[in-house]
């Protein structure tokens, strides 16, 4: 039996989660400025799409723009916002063409209410696909997502429509982010840094956790398999390579 021929869908992840760093370096790299990274991470992530896509990876979800980001120059802020209004015009209707479900997870009250309703318009038109969901986090921190889910429970305490004691792990975890999702098997960050900067900390407790020095533009479908080869050896110990990921890829394809 080869090792491709034992690894099924029951060893792959279910949900993966990938922190996109490395954009503004790339760019550096090649002499050109930040958001030209930013730009070109985007075809990175239609690479990472159509890996999970290809292997039945049901969840995808993408730390595209985290709370902590407004902090960054207001140029940069206001060109990926740009960026990001860009991207789902143009992208959305291959998503839906793939049978691909979008959801934008995070606090969207912070952005304007164009971008809002081009983001509620991309939602509903792939909201009834099936083959899998790509989750993009905006304006997403796990410790308002957590915040916001004790803030949902602590309305119904007051409304009298819940006990304190009634309040369980489950019951929060049912407030949070993607809780109608898989749970977090493989969180991934790609540019360096061994940290996951408030990223997914409640979904997180139990993923495991693969970094790379690979800048996100670069992150391309070898690189994606030697992560999820790594998840595979932890879960099952099968010895697995990229290269055999690869295979299984070709195969299903």
């Amino acid at each position: 039996m080869t090792a491709e021929s034992q690894i099924g869908q029951q060893t792959l992840p279910r949900h993966v989660a990938i922190i996109m760093d490395g954009n503004g370096r790339w760019a550096q790299r090649q002499g050109k400025p930040r958001v030209w990274g930013h730009k070109k991470g985007a075809e990175a992530v239609r690479r990472a799409v159509s890996f999970c896509r290809q292997l039945g990876i049901p969840s995808l979800t993408l730390f595209a723009f985290s709370s902590e980001n407004w902090r960054r120059p207001q140029t940069e802020v206001d060109t990926l916002m740009q960026l990001f209004m860009l991207v789902l015009k143009k992208e959305v209707k291959s998503l839906h063409k793939h049978n691909v479900k979008l959801q934008i997870v995070g606090d969207l009250s912070a952005f304007d209410q164009k971008l809002r309703a081009s983001i509620t318009a991309a939602e509903t038109l792939t909201a009834d696909n099936t083959a899998m969901t790509l989750n993009i986090a905006a304006n997403y921190g796990g410790r308002w997502d957590m915040l916001n889910a004790a803030r949902q429970l602590a309305v119904k305490v007051q409304a009298n429509e819940l006990t304190p004691e009634a309040i369980t792990e489950q019951l929060l975890a049912e407030h949070m982010q993607l809780h109608d999702q898989p749970e977090l098997d493989l969180l991934i960050r790609t540019g360096g840094d061994l940290r996951i900067s408030n990223f997914l900390l409640w979904q997180a407790a139990y993923a495991e956790l693969w970094f790379t020095e690979t800048l996100w533009p670069d992150f391309d479908k070898s690189v994606f398999a030697d992560a999820i080869a790594a998840f595979v050896n932890r879960e099952r110990r099968f010895g697995c390579t990229g290269e055999q990921i690869q295979a299984l890829l070709h195969n299903k394809g």
